[in-house]
């Protein structure tokens, strides 16, 4: 944000007709960026709209209260570049692969693969190709890693349905199963997660945060007062 806030917005989980009835992260980012309101603004990247709005429902109050403060870093943060769904598909496997249970490790290791594929594919790499976080991230895990290898080249790779399909898929089963793990932190993990990604998409994007008034955070705010 462009200036240090005093108040945070309240956060409630799923989607409102109106700010009467309250509002998830994506609803009080389409107000600041000025679009009619909802929880499918055009000023951020759809994958990485759908991450915050999983990650908004998924957490509790408390988890919720450490979101509001990243509201204004998602406005125009989008980009026509394709890598950008396996970009933040991977960042969500990354974060889930170790912290799920272990029947869902190899799930959280065929989205990392199919991640990598598709940046292999459209960057004219070697499809086996993958960069050193995703190697090491899966040699942690080497059963979850051998089983969604081999699972990964039973098929032929349809990178045309990654970002409709995969991706979104990729990202709401790693936020799910983070959710569900058995461990205290879990809510810091997907707190984490979303601030994480915004700061890799700014990278990845080339974007620089919206300015943000001292005026429209005090009535943005205002919405969410009960």
């Amino acid at each position: 944000m462009s200036v240090v806030p005093d108040l945070l917005p309240v956060l409630s989980r799923g989607k409102h007709r109106t700010p009467k009835k309250g509002a998830c992260f994506m609803e009080l980012a389409s107000f600041l960026a000025g679009e009619p309101w909802s929880d499918h603004p055009s000023c951020t990247h759809p994958l990485l709209a759908a991450m915050a709005r999983d990650i908004n429902d998924h957490v509790g109050d408390a988890g919720r209260s450490r979101l509001g403060h990243l509201v204004p870093d998602v406005i125009g943060l989008t980009t026509d570049d394709l890598r950008a769904d396996a970009w933040i598909a991977r960042e969500a496997a990354l974060a889930a692969l170790p912290l799920v249970a272990s029947a869902k490790q190899g799930v959280a290791a065929v989205g990392l693969l199919r991640s990598e594929r598709y940046l292999a594919f459209l960057e004219g790499r070697p499809l086996d190709d993958v960069a050193p976080e995703t190697r090491w991230a899966l040699d942690g895990v080497p059963h979850a890693r051998d089983w969604a290898r081999e699972f990964c080249g039973a098929g032929a790779f349809k990178a045309d349905a990654f970002r409709r399909r995969s991706a979104p898929a990729i990202v709401h089963v790693s936020i799910s199963g983070i959710a569900v793990a058995a461990d205290a932190e879990r809510e810091d993990v997907l707190v984490n997660l979303l601030a994480h990604t915004i700061d890799r998409c700014r990278e990845w994007f080339g974007h620089e945060v919206a300015p943000v008034t001292e005026t429209q955070w005090r009535e943005v705010c205002q919405l969410t007062v009960r």
